[in-house]
């Protein structure tokens, strides 16, 4: 479970509008895997199972987000959802390809870039964490995003991807 557990965060929260709910989601999530663990037949993808429950687990939330400004239906839940499964190969590669490039950086740079995403703070605590201004931080971000973006497509094309 630890293992997917960030990949699974990150599908339900291509579902839901906010972290926070998605955070909740996934605790139910992991809990309904524990539970029914036994279930899991050995030898299939255990990533897609649990993201099947978690659509589940999404679809039981919904209820509680119908006062909510932005719900989406069930037909366009079922598309993002088929979308995500059927993008998952393509999406590990290029997490793979970026955790390559990630390395390439200079420490500085590749603090700064953690720190922001990885840690989910923002740009000002990034920026303390790196040694630069918060204005340098931007402008480094969007220097470093230009470079990480340039080097994952070279891989991917390197793999013929």
């Amino acid at each position: 479970m630890m293992k997917y557990q960030r990949r699974i965060f990150a599908y339900i929260h291509t579902l839901v509008p906010s972290r926070s709910d998605a955070e909740d989601i996934l605790q139910e999530t992991s809990l309904t895997i524990c539970e029914k663990f036994s279930d899991f037949k050995e030898g299939t993808n255990f990533y897609s199972w649990a993201c099947q429950i978690a659509y589940w687990k999404v679809r039981a939330a919904r209820k509680k987000y119908a006062t909510s400004k932005v719900l989406f239906n069930d037909e366009v839940l079922e598309v993002i959802s088929q979308t995500r499964i059927e993008m998952e190969e393509e999406l590990d590669h290029r997490h793979s390809a970026l955790s390559k490039c990630l390395q390439k950086l200079n420490e500085r740079d590749r603090r700064l870039v953690l720190v922001r995403y990885e840690s989910g703070h923002n740009v000002k605590a990034a920026a303390q964490a790196s040694g630069r201004t918060i204005q340098g931080a931007y402008k480094a971000l969007t220097r470093i995003r230009k470079v990480l973006f340039d080097c994952v497509s070279l891989e991917l094309s390197a793999q013929n991807i």
